[in-house]
């Protein structure tokens, strides 16, 4: 059995990897293990094993699984309340369990019942084990019981106020210091890879946006300190236990790595807590920045689910176990399995200056070029002639489409493509007629400025009449005409985040009422429409975790395009994410950001790293320029299936030199593709070669590359190219070249 219980112990145990608790004698539920599968019970350590130190309570030091705030505990708790007659102090103990072989997800699942010891307060924790991919997800769903308890336990009946309520917390091996690997950036620089070797105290990593945000991504990875980066912990005066074996190295390929993510689109936390008892705990959940959740009796709320795992093939193996994990369990079923197609988005062709004529010429260029969904971006509606106006007024421009959409939509169908259309739902111009109409919609504290960014404000979705409104138009948008996809996009974040219609006891729930508003619309809006494809845009990657990815099929990874800067973009999202949900434009040379110039092929090699998309000016791309891109289209179509479902080895990281490389590889390793980038070439250096990852060493692969570029035969075995790998010829600035390898 996956999950299993001698009685006092809990088994989660996956194909390689498992996870121990245990109810103690004084029912505190306790972490015990999470690492290798072992072979017998007794190789798992035993409850109540904890070692003491003057001036603390050894109850205190206790790992445990969800801990509250009470007692002699000074480590960040999972649970902060206050109940109805203003004590703030829990004592959580264990009430019962259960073991589902199989849950709603067919996956095995634990739940552990906890109970306060005085209140009405229960709070079950959540294990659902993907055996397979040794992964766990969890959540926490807490309860005011006191209508379930008529004589009520509590001495004045009423709501208990949740101040701070996370999904999970994860306690690692204690006795070892660990390096904190997360993704950090801004807009046009998300999703950078940083590593910060962790000293005692805490690291707290946090979105108080009310979205996911460009700054900060919900994903943690953890390994033993200075293995990641190389950093010499004496010099760095890191005070470490008299343990001599720290653990062994981790790297791309090889190496503990404890892993995790959160399922949440709004304002979340990840608290990481390194103690002087050479403990480390995670922490993750919504934020509880300016959030209180109030529970009457008979109320309860469920936390977010936060997945997590651990691995010894380093952040290679943790980045395919994610990957697999999002392509099997979390994007919508609908179209989990389908390639996505290839993509062009008019806006840099034309910003705000939409009209049908222009589009449909613009669209019979695209289908040129092999494009398989032409995306209409903004300016299509209302009175939208610039960013400052018409936001909130969703009808089509009369203008700029007398005949509607549907002549449009027609054009595109009949060249062979999807057709695709931009919105902002949740944001309003002041000048706009919905403004106009209902000032009281938006978010806003009376007596306070509304303060405006890109000349928005934020339309309140945690509004019953909000949601209906954003429905109702999106759903006669689509029912009116032929649509196939929809490109969402969110480009602010909240202030003055007021909601003045609510009790004064409710409203500062609005930053957790806002986002289950928000999937309530997707969700509606998929069942609905189910054939729709959908794309999550926040200003570029400000809203990419695992919330949205239950509802998106893709989401755009950032606003800058240049290729250059792409690539550490892209690097960083594939720790976390699949490529098949990264959407990757190419757009014109020089970039727009930076002015750097690059070659057509190298703009095309880094977007088909992901799902292709093309953002450029078709209008003032040549004959020759259409000819090659046309070409590098139908090359990406003959081996997207690769990327998209493929298994992604990071060969060479572009923060390495001058080189990066990036290998995906299908699941019987029958057929791979290799794409290597030169920054530039300095001082005569030959490329070295290049050794591959994840072929059968017995097996003979033909490969079909751009004549010159390749030193040597094109028939290699495995065992050849990952023992000495390719000799490839790239020569000058942002060069690159593609490889495609099939076995005989």
């Amino acid at each position: 059995m996956p999950i299993r219980s001698d009685g006092k112990r809990y088994f989660l145990e996956g194909n390689q990897t498992a996870y121990v608790l245990a109810v103690r004698d004084d029912k505190l539920v306790e972490h015990l293990y999470w690492g290798p599968k072992l072979p017998l019970d007794t190789d798992y350590p035993e409850a109540d094993r904890n070692p003491s130190f003057a001036f603390e309570n050894p109850q205190g030091l206790v790992p445990l699984e969800y801990p509250a705030w009470g007692g002699l505990r000074f480590s960040e708790p999972c649970l902060k309340v206050e109940f109805p007659d203003g004590c703030r102090d829990t004592r959580l103990v264990f009430e019962d369990a259960a073991i589902l072989p199989h849950d709603e997800a067919g996956q095995p699942h634990l739940v552990i019942r906890l109970v306060d010891t005085a209140y009405p307060l229960r709070v079950e924790l959540h294990y659902r084990l993907y055996e397979a991919l040794d992964l766990i997800e969890r959540w926490a769903i807490v309860s005011n019981a006191a209508a379930a308890d008529p004589g009520g336990m509590a001495p004045e009946p009423g709501a208990i106020r949740l101040e701070q309520v996370f999904s999970a917390c994860w306690n690692l091996p204690a006795g070892t210091p660990y390096c904190l690997t997360h993704l950090a950036g801004r807009w046009g620089g998300e999703t950078q890879l940083r590593h910060d070797l962790l000293s005692e105290g805490k690291k707290v990593l946090e979105s108080r946006r009310g979205a996911t945000s460009h700054q900060a991504n919900p994903w943690f990875a953890l390994t033993p300190a200075g293995t990641a980066v190389g950093v010499d912990l004496a010099a760095a005066g890191t005070a470490v236990p008299p343990w001599p074996e720290l653990g062994r190295p981790t790297g791309e390929e090889d190496g503990p790595v404890w892993f995790g993510a959160l399922a949440w689109s709004g304002s979340w936390k990840i608290v990481v807590e390194a103690t002087p008892y050479a403990q480390t705990q995670v922490l993750a959940g919504i934020n509880d920045f300016d959030t209180v959740i109030s529970l009457g009796p008979g109320e309860k709320f469920t936390t977010p689910a936060c997945v997590a795992g651990y691995t010894e093939g380093g952040f290679g193996s943790m980045s395919r176990t994610l990957h697999r994990y999002q392509l099997q369990h979390v994007l919508p079923p609908a179209g989990a399995r389908q390639v996505r197609p290839v993509l062009y988005n008019s806006w840099e062709a034309t910003y705000f200056a939409v009209n049908e004529q222009q589009q449909m010429e613009l669209a019979e260029k695209a289908a040129r070029l092999g494009v398989e969904l032409f995306v209409v971006d903004d300016g299509w509606f209302g009175r939208r002639q610039n960013d400052r106006a018409g936001l909130g007024d969703w009808y089509v421009n009369p203008e700029k489409f007398p005949r509607g959409l549907g002549p449009l939509i027609d054009h595109v169908h009949r060249l062979g493509m999807l057709f695709g259309l931009w919105v902002e739902p949740e944001m309003v111009n002041p000048d706009s007629d919905l403004y106009r109409r209902h000032p009281d919609w938006v978010l806003h504290v009376p007596g306070r400025p509304r303060t405006e960014s890109r000349h928005q404000l934020v339309l309140n979705l945690a509004r019953s009449e909000v949601r209906q409104f954003i429905l109702d138009f999106l759903d006669r948008l689509l029912s009116e005409n032929s649509i196939d996809f929809i490109k969402w996009d969110m480009n602010r974040h909240f202030s003055e985040p007021g909601w003045p219609d609510e009790p004064r006891e409710h409203q500062r729930e609005i930053w957790i009422r806002y986002v289950e508003g928000l999937y309530q619309v997707w969700d509606e809006l998929r069942a609905r429409h189910p054939k729709v494809l959908w794309e999550s845009c926040s200003g570029g990657g400000g809203r990419v975790d695992l919330g949205i990815l239950r509802r998106a099929d893709q989401v755009w990874t950032s606003d800058n395009t240049d290729p250059f800067d792409r690539l550490f973009i892209q690097e960083g999202y594939s720790y976390a994410y699949s490529p098949k949900t990264m959407v990757c434009w190419l757009t014109d040379s020089p970039h727009w950001g930076n002015q750097r110039a690059s070659s057509l092929r190298y703009r095309f090699h880094v977007a088909m790293t992901g799902t292709l998309g093309i953002g450029a000016n078709l209008n003032h791309w040549s004959p020759a320029e259409m000819e090659e891109a046309r070409a590098l289209v139908a090359q990406y179509k003959a081996i997207r299936h690769l990327v998209q479902e493929g298994n992604l080895y990071r060969l060479i990281s572009p923060r390495a030199g001058e080189l990066a490389a990036l290998e995906y590889v299908n699941e019987d390793a029958s057929e791979a593709v290799l794409f290597v980038f030169l920054h530039s070439r300095k001082r005569l250096w030959p490329v070295p070669p290049i050794r591959l990852r994840g072929l059968s060493p017995e097996r003979v692969y033909s490969l079909a590359v751009e004549e010159g570029r390749l030193h040597g035969p094109r028939r290699l075995s495995g065992r050849a190219l990952m023992a000495w790998g390719l000799s490839l010829n790239l020569q000058g600035d942002f060069d690159s070249v593609m490889v495609h390898l099939k076995a005989e």
